[in-house]
């Protein structure tokens, strides 16, 4: 079945499953385009959440000495550096104390382990 050279004006053709073409409102294209851009914003969500785990070969993480291991930073490149300070009990760190790794906000939507250190560490307020 060919599709209608005239579409009826306010209604957009959507091929049928038994391949024919049926009139879509306008009321039904909003929904279906609100459903799938809720979709596509719920999966970029669920992938920032997971989040890609920075680099210590990362441009940002070689410029801030990111280590993913606070024991191995270079004691004397970065002299402020204590073994107490680590990713997890930085201001910047966005995770719960016991999370393997979490966002930080110098690194935008990348992940950093909790263990890690990197020269911006600062103690949280408080």
């Amino acid at each position: 079945m060919a599709a209608p050279s005239n579409p009826v004006q306010g209604h957009l053709p959507c091929e049928a499953a038994h391949g024919g073409w049926q009139p879509l409102s306008r009321r039904e294209v909003i929904i279906r385009l609100v459903a799938g851009g809720a979709a596509a914003a719920g999966a970029g969500l669920a992938h920032a959440q997971a989040g890609a785990h920075v680099e210590e070969s990362d441009e940002t993480a070689v410029t801030l000495g990111d280590k993913h291991d606070t024991t191995k930073v270079d004691a004397a490149k970065y002299p402020k550096h204590a073994a107490t300070q680590h990713c997890a009990n930085c201001s910047f760190w966005q995770g719960k104390p016991d999370e393997a790794w979490a966002g930080c906000a110098m690194f935008g939507r990348k992940h950093v382990a909790n263990a890690g250190w990197c020269q911006v560490w600062a103690k949280p307020p408080g």
